[in-house]
C-alpha cells in the first residue's frame, strides 16, 4: 500500500510539473496585444527614398519585410519600366497613380485600388499636375528592379 501511494504521488508530482511548464511555455508563445495605430495622412512624416518619391512607413519595415506606407509621387514622376519582387497593393488618396503594362494604361484615381503582382513588368508615375498620394502595402520588402 505504501508503495502504491508513493507511486501515485510521484506521478501526480510529475504531472503537476509538466502542466506548469506547459502553461508557462504557452503564455510565452501568446502574441502580445497590439496597440491601435492611427496616422492621419496630413500628419505623417515623409522621407524621400529616391528623387520624386517619399514615404511615411506606418507599420513594418519596407527595407526588410511586410509593411504599409503612405507614398507620394511628385508631379510628373516617371519611375520607368520595372518589377517588384513582392505583390504591391495600392489605394490612391489624392492625385493619380499612372500605370502601364502590355495590356494598356490605367489612371488610378482617389478611391481606386490596384494590385501589382510580383515580377509583373510595368511602368508607373504621378499625375503631371498633382502627382499622387497613395497607401501602399506589401507582404514582403520593397524593391524596384529596372526592366528592359
Amino acid at each position: 500500500m505504501k508503495r502504491t501511494l508513493t507511486s501515485f504521488l510521484a506521478v501526480a508530482a510529475a504531472l503537476a510539473v509538466a502542466c506548469t511548464i506547459g502553461f508557462a511555455q504557452g503564455q510565452q508563445q501568446q502574441p502580445k496585444k497590439k496597440a491601435l495605430n492611427f496616422v492621419p495622412a496630413d500628419k505623417a512624416i515623409f522621407k524621400e527614398v529616391v528623387r520624386g518619391v517619399s514615404k511615411a512607413v506606418l507599420w513594418g519595415d519596407h527595407d526588410k519585410g511586410p509593411y504599409g506606407a503612405f507614398t507620394k509621387f511628385a508631379p510628373g514622376l516617371d519611375a520607368g519600366m520595372h518589377t517588384h519582387t513582392n505583390d504591391v497593393w495600392i489605394v490612391v488618396l489624392k492625385g493619380a497613380y499612372l500605370y502601364k503594362d502590355d495590356a494598356g494604361e490605367k489612371r488610378v484615381g482617389p478611391g481606386d485600388f490596384i494590385r501589382i503582382p510580383a515580377k509583373h513588368k510595368h511602368w508607373s508615375g504621378g499625375d503631371a499636375k498633382e502627382g499622387a498620394l497613395f497607401y501602399e502595402e506589401s507582404s514582403g520588402k520593397f524593391d524596384l528592379v529596372t526592366a528592359k
